[in-house]
Parts: C-alpha cells; structure tokens; sequence
C-alpha cells in the first residue's frame, strides 16, 4: 500500500463536484467505506468493508461521451447519476454483475466515475467471505475488477443512490451506508492514464486512471464484440435497457 497512514477524514461533496476526467484521478487512494463506521473510521466491524482505490474510469454526460450510460439522456435507470455528486450510482450488467460509481458534477450533470479495482484495507474476512465461492481468493484479486469490487464490498442494486458524503459524527453513519475517505493518495509520479477498458465507443478517450505497478489493478482489456441480454460491462458502453 506504500508508505503513511491512512487517513479516516471523509471527503467532501466539493470534491464530487467537478468533471468527472478531474475527480477520477484524485479518487485513488481514496478509501470506500460499506458498513456503519466506528468513531475510528476504519476499525473492523462485523460486515464492514474498506477499499482504498486503486483503479477507476471516468465518464462524462449527456451529448458528450458517447460510452457514457447518460449519452442519450435521463432514464429511470440511469437517474441516480443525474442527481447531486457523491451519490452512489450502481448498475447490473450482463445479468450476473453489479457495479459501481460515484456521481460528479452538479445536479443535472449526469457525469461518473466508476469505481474499477482497490485493495481491501479493513474487514478483510467478511470480504474474502462474499468472494470466496467455495474457493480461497487471493488478497490482490478480493476487489481486482469492478464487479469484484461491489462483491467485496456488498454493493448491490438497494445501494443505488446512497449520499456517500458523510455529514455529522462518522458514529452516527448507519450501517448499511457508504463514505469516502481521504486515505492514502499515491506519488502523482505513480498515477497512469489510458483508454477505458472494455468499451466499444470513444474507445481511445485516456479516461482510465491507476496507480502504477499496484497488484491489485485489473489488467486493460480491449473491447470485444459479444452477445448479450443486459447493459455492457462499465459505466461506458450505452445499455439497451
């Protein structure tokens, strides 16, 4: 993870409220919270999960970026990313997958980032629990992937929509809630940009960030032509839902 401590203080909703390309960046490092916190931020709890990111994508609104789920404007599923910025906008895709983002912009905007790889930095247990399957997974792969990710955390299609922006004592937050903290952010020396993964649009566009040489980063993946019954796989492709 490198080298400091991390930081329990949470992020404000000024932080949500630019482009997304310019928020997507300075979100790794950031740590996501799923579960009631302590008075100490980050100390283990049952069902509680903390992922400090490691990997996300930008994407931006209405007419503008034609891999964005709002390119076309609002619909009933896509909503939530029209709302205030640092909600949390999850979405099911090829029937199997959730995934998640967190809305930029000001209300209106329709602007994400999505949320794609992280370490698991706090309850570890519960994590390689909802990800296990049967089988041991290794610590790098618990949140290596978006979908992993929402499993690792236990994001599901209820957390649709979740004020991520923690307002009042960090003790009072329920516990099935969402917070973003300030973490630990990476040397801008480590920080790399790329084209989206995955996506058949804008394919080129260099929205993808990481931070360089982590092991828990998914590996790129150019878009391939597949059948399918459900939205595609990021934030990117436009749904047919």
């Amino acid at each position: 993870m490198g080298v400091g401590e991390l930081s329990s203080a949470a992020l404000p909703r000024s932080f949500f409220d630019r482009p997304s390309h310019e928020v997507a960046p300075d979100l790794l490092g950031r740590v996501l919270v799923h579960g009631g916190l302590a008075p100490d931020g980050l100390a283990d709890e049952d069902g509680r999960v903390a992922v400090r990111l490691t990997e996300v994508e930008a994407y931006g609104g209405p007419g503008e970026d034609p891999a964005a789920h709002t390119y076309r404007g609002k619909t009933p599923r896509n909503a939530v990313m029209f709302g205030p910025p640092g909600h949390l906008y999850v979405y099911f895709t090829y029937g199997m997958h959730f995934c998640a983002n967190l809305v930029c912009l000001s209300e209106g905007s329709g602007a994400a980032v999505l949320l794609r790889a992280g370490e698991v930095v706090s309850g570890l247990e519960t994590a390689r629990a909802r990800r296990s399957s049967g089988k041991p997974v290794a610590d790098r792969d618990l949140a290596r992937g978006p979908a992993r990710l929402a499993v690792a955390l236990g994001l599901l299609r209820e957390h649709n929509g979740l004020d991520a922006v923690l307002e009042g004592s960090p003790a009072g937050r329920p516990r099935d809630s969402v917070t973003v903290l300030a973490g630990l952010t990476p040397d801008s020396a480590a920080i790399r940009s790329g084209p989206r993964t995955g996506i058949s649009t804008a394919k080129e566009t260099p929205w993808r960030f990481w931070i360089d040489g982590d092991p828990t980063v998914s590996p790129y993946r150019a878009h391939t032509p597949r059948r399918r019954n459900a939205a595609a796989t990021s934030v990117g492709a436009a749904p047919r839902s």
